[in-house]
């Protein structure tokens, strides 16, 4: 194993302790947190090579390790390093690797980082970016749904009265591609409605969808076999998508849709209550400006916007829409009557 070699700051504060202080190799490498071999070896140097002390002004790091090592210290080798940011985005494409990116790299870098190295550094720019893990999203893997908390109202002019209305909000994973409007309830058809008009906005159906525990999606909640409502089950075989209900109580297995609900409630839901709206169809229009100007915002710690992403990453990925709409059917449990009707 190779000794090693301290630094000029070291160096120096070795020859300091030994010359001026007149400690032990012993005293001076408990001191200094380094191994005793290491110490000793470097005095033995400086005493072979006759290295004065003080030093004098004008020698640099070169210097003192030609003196103490016969040779020059060689400068680290600047090596080009990948722009980590594209790397993060080009694993969102289907079937692309880390060793696919790497092999690109190092065609372009042939003295740059090995395999290993790269994934490390990849590993700490990713631990750099928040302190949890964040999950790798696949374009046109997955649309996130769920409701936002607070309401909207509008009022209608013939009778005056205020309806309530909730904020129906799907994301993509991928790209953020966010898509809300207002519901009129909760309930199974309006749900589904909703969802269906989202797939239309999006041009194209995912592979799964992951909505909240909403009794409009689950009648059964369940980590492991969830029973999803009829008319739900029927609406993923007519779209060929997979359903994978979010956990109980485990918010960040949707956390693309709570992060986008967060920006709904902060920024959107301020504006509309700021207007006042006569129908519901009024409503949704004005939420589909906001949404256009959601989209096209640029993101702050990456390149292009959520629009931008969706073009390059989601839609290409994304299955074509059934020829036929979906179309909603009610399911019920009747108990047959004595007279069999």
């Amino acid at each position: 194993m190779a000794q090693q070699r301290l630094s000029m700051r070291k160096i120096r504060e070795v020859l300091r302790l030994r010359r001026e202080q007149k400690l032990s190799a012993r005293q001076i490498a408990r001191s200094m947190g380094v191994a005793r071999s290491t110490v000793a070896q470097c005095l033995a140097r400086a005493a072979q090579a006759a290295v004065p002390w003080p030093l004098p002004e004008g020698w640099d790091e070169a210097d003192l390790h030609r003196l103490l090592y016969g040779r020059a210290m060689k400068e680290p080798p600047l090596v080009p390093l990948p722009d980590w940011s594209a790397v993060a985005e080009a694993l969102q494409a289907k079937g692309m690797t880390r060793l696919q990116l790497w092999q690109t790299y190092k065609a372009d870098h042939p003295s740059g980082l090995q395999y290993s190295a790269f994934c490390e550094q990849f590993r700490r720019y990713r631990r750099g970016q928040t302190a949890v893990l964040r999950r790798m999203h696949v374009g046109g893997e997955k649309v996130f749904i769920d409701f936002a908390g607070p309401t909207v109202t509008w009022t209608d002019p013939r009778t005056g009265e205020v309806q309530t209305a909730y904020l129906f909000v799907a994301v993509l994973g991928a790209s953020n591609y966010t898509y809300v409007e207002a519901a009129v309830s909760q309930r199974a058809e309006h749900w589904l409605a909703a969802q269906a008009r989202a797939l239309t906005f999006f041009g194209g159906v995912p592979k799964a969808l992951v909505p909240d525990n909403l009794k409009a999606a689950l009648l059964k909640a369940h980590r492991y076999e969830p029973q999803l409502h009829p008319s739900y089950q029927e609406f993923a075989e007519h779209y060929g998508v997979a359903v994978l209900p979010a956990r109980v109580r485990k918010p960040r297995d949707k956390a693309k849709v709570e992060g986008a609900v967060l920006i709904v409630e902060r920024w959107m839901l301020m504006r509309l209550r700021r207007e006042q709206f006569l129908s519901l169809a009024a409503l949704n229009a004005r939420i589909r400006e906001l949404v256009s100007e959601l989209n096209q915002r640029p993101f702050k710690k990456l390149p292009g916007c959520r629009a931008s992403r969706f073009e390059a990453i989601d839609r290409p990925a994304l299955s074509a829409l059934p020829v036929v709409p979906y179309d909603f059917g009610h399911w019920q449990k009747q108990r047959v009557a004595p007279d069999y009707h």
